[in-house]
């Protein structure tokens, strides 16, 4: 069910992360999604990208169905779930996973920039508002929360 992922795995996940942000119930508009994703990930950026980051990912099966990042320091940089799979333990079993790994590492601390949607899941496994923010893409104002959990 989870894995680390390789450099194999960058598609799946950028389709993942495509579908995630575009698909689904979501708080955002329309144009708030296309703003924040017009298409898939580039291969070859998205692959760098996940390649700078420790990512774990869930599979149902062989399908690539959510996927976690960190980076040193304990910030999470990405936490997607296809819609399809949101409320079936997915993102708490990343994230099981991801505090462990930062326990382990000595980490103070995980924290996150967390949209709309995922600020109830980290609400649920302890993250409080630090405070509540705004981003721009593509002339969109996209709403979103800085977020920490302490780990002592």
């Amino acid at each position: 069910m989870i894995h680390l992922a390789t450099a194999a795995d960058a598609p799946a996940l950028a389709q993942v992360f495509f579908r995630a942000v575009r698909e689904g119930d979501s708080p955002y508009t329309e144009a708030e999604r296309q703003a924040w994703m017009p298409h898939p990930p580039d291969p070859d950026r998205w692959a760098a990208r996940l390649g700078a980051l420790d990512c774990v990912l869930f599979r149902d099966g062989n399908e690539a169905v959510g996927f976690m990042t960190t980076e040193p320091g304990g910030y999470i940089d990405l936490a997607f779930i296809l819609p399809a799979h949101r409320g079936r333990g997915v993102f708490r079993a990343l994230y099981s996973e991801i505090e462990a790994r930062a326990r382990r590492a000595g980490e103070a601390r995980l924290w996150t920039h967390a949209s709309l949607m995922a600020q109830p899941a980290f609400q649920a496994v302890g993250f409080h508002v630090i405070q509540h923010e705004t981003v721009e893409r593509a002339g969109q104002h996209l709403r979103r929360a800085e977020m920490e959990k302490g780990l002592a």
